[in-house]
């Protein structure tokens, strides 16, 4: 390998270590965002922040002839980590408390960062005719960034023409990638229920409510939606990630949270979803005496990938790794807010195989154990510098 090579290879890993050991939680990306900005700077993009939101835009402008009419394709990369506890014992482990990058988002970014120092180093810009837009979104974890860009105007001046993403996947092996045909990611709806209870001793529970009995049970029963209402060939998953209540263990409370999502690949299964939760809700008030509020909550849509950017991600692909290194994914039940940008224009995400059996990097996205191997950042820039070069 070139010495040019082993340089960038080492540029790249020293990013994402930095963005690793400094992960920042959705809509707190401060720091975060000023490295990228800093890496951006000498790279001579036109470089965007915002007042009121964390997260940059990057603007690199071709400079052959009429390039302000020409075509513009965009790349997004999420910035923010998870409220996550690390597990894993490295050089680079996060140095906050109960914050993590177990999703991979600070590789995405690096990823991201890596194809503009490709786009300045190749000297690719004199060759174009157009424009390359490098997006870096906060709050993908609680699905609100995308819309948020979008409301500020990041796929106009110039207007985004097509938008390509890519994210790490533990269930494919290092050197190896995935893309989609159409349907990728499912709808996300987060759900909160809110169950008023009456407060009371815990020696004498029958003089109150104890809405931690009736979340039990409710959140027991979601279980059982699925298969009485859901056929076994529709996709469909309810979780509960959260239930707050009570101070004291000798305290019944007035009020118990629970919060979760729904996700559906088809409208129709998850309208009966809602039904049904409703009526579990209304079934738990009865039977308790509760007064319970269920919201739901704007998510993540349906992940449509266009077919046409697929084709030409899947072609990328393969002209960097080989056809045997690249497999055709069915849909997964994972969540992305990147379709909010997808809707707008045709756009596609991909994914990136960061997993290594030799090296025990096994785990899950989200684990507080999730890690990924190195090769992983380098392959996902060349992916993409090379989705852009066939763009143009």
């Amino acid at each position: 390998m070139p010495a040019c090579q082993n340089e960038f290879k080492q540029w790249i890993a020293d990013l994402r270590n930095d963005f690793h050991k400094h992960p920042e939680l959705s809509g707190s990306e401060t720091i975060t965002t000023r490295k990228i900005c800093e890496v951006l700077k000498p790279l001579d993009a036109q470089v965007l922040t915002f007042s009121d939101m964390t997260g940059a835009v990057a603007v690199f402008k071709g400079e052959a002839q009429d390039s302000q009419k020409g075509r513009t394709i965009a790349l997004r990369a999420d910035i923010d980590a998870l409220p996550i506890q690390e597990m894993v014992n490295k050089n680079n482990k996060s140095i906050h408390a109960g914050v993590m990058h177990a999703c991979g988002h600070d590789a995405n970014t690096a990823i991201v960062l890596g194809v503009a120092k490709k786009i300045k180093d190749t000297g690719l810009l004199k060759k174009i005719n157009g424009s390359i837009k490098l997006i870096f979104q906060p709050s993908e974890e609680k699905l609100g960034g995308a819309n948020a860009m979008i409301e500020r105007g990041v796929l106009e001046n110039p207007r985004v023409d097509q938008i390509i993403a890519g994210h790490m996947d533990p269930n494919l092996q290092v050197g190896t990638v995935g893309v989609f045909t159409c349907i990728g990611h499912a709808a996300s709806d987060p759900f909160e229920l809110v169950i008023n209870g009456k407060g009371t001793h815990g020696a004498r529970p029958h003089q109150g409510i104890n809405p931690i009995t009736a979340g039990a049970v409710f959140a027991a029963s979601l279980d059982s939606i699925i298969p009485r209402y859901i056929s076994p060939d529709q996709p469909a998953v309810i979780s509960v990630g959260t239930f707050h209540a009570g101070e004291a263990g000798n305290v019944i409370p007035e009020q118990a949270i629970i919060k979760g999502s729904v996700r559906t690949h088809d409208e129709a299964v998850r309208s009966r979803i809602f039904k049904a939760m409703e009526q579990l809700v209304q079934g738990i008030d009865n039977m308790f005496g509760t007064r319970c509020e269920l919201v739901f909550k704007p998510g993540a849509p349906l992940g449509v990938n266009d077919k046409e950017v697929c084709e030409s991600l899947y072609t990328a692909a393969v002209d960097v790794l080989g056809a045997d290194k690249v497999k055709i994914l069915p849909f997964i039940m994972g969540s992305e807010d990147f379709y909010y940008f997808a809707q707008k224009c045709p756009g596609a995400i991909m994914r990136f195989g960061c997993a290594s059996q030799e090296n025990g990097i096994t785990q899950p996205l989200h684990s507080p154990c999730f890690d990924l191997h190195e090769d992983v950042l380098e392959i996902g820039v060349d992916i993409l510098f090379k989705a852009v070069e066939n763009f143009f």
